[in-house]
């Protein structure tokens, strides 16, 4: 079982940087896809970003995609979620998981069955 423990959030202006990371225990980090999701006040998980397991295919959601990169080092066992030129709309405490299939990955909250604790992100203007 991989434990996952992410940090990294935090307070930030508009138009600002932050990078998270996604730091996991246990061997078998490197054998599963890693996905970020977020969960803004009074909304749903929503997927943000997701890796395979090797680190390649990286694939975001729409809303991000050319702000965001997401990456990982299995070496360290830890994830990466490059935030930049953020917006308000990006406050939301931020989510890693690790997929329930090994060497899969998703979009989708159910594919995946390790999660963080999460890490606040706070955008203002």
């Amino acid at each position: 079982q991989v434990q996952l423990q992410e940090s990294g959030g935090g307070s930030v202006q508009a138009g600002g940087s932050l990078r998270l990371s996604c730091a996991a225990s246990g061997r078998s980090f490197s054998m599963y896809g890693l996905g970020w999701f977020r969960q803004a006040p009074g909304k749903e998980r929503e997927f943000v970003a997701a890796i395979t397991s090797g680190g390649s295919n990286p694939f975001y959601a729409d809303a991000v995609k050319g702000r965001f990169t997401i990456s990982r080092d299995n070496a360290k066992n830890t994830g990466y979620l490059q935030m930049n030129s953020l917006k308000l709309e990006d406050t939301a405490v931020y989510y890693c998981a690790t997929t329930r299939k090994l060497w899969s990955i998703g979009s989708s909250t159910g594919e995946y069955n390790n999660w963080g604790q999460g890490t606040r992100v706070t955008v203002s203007s």
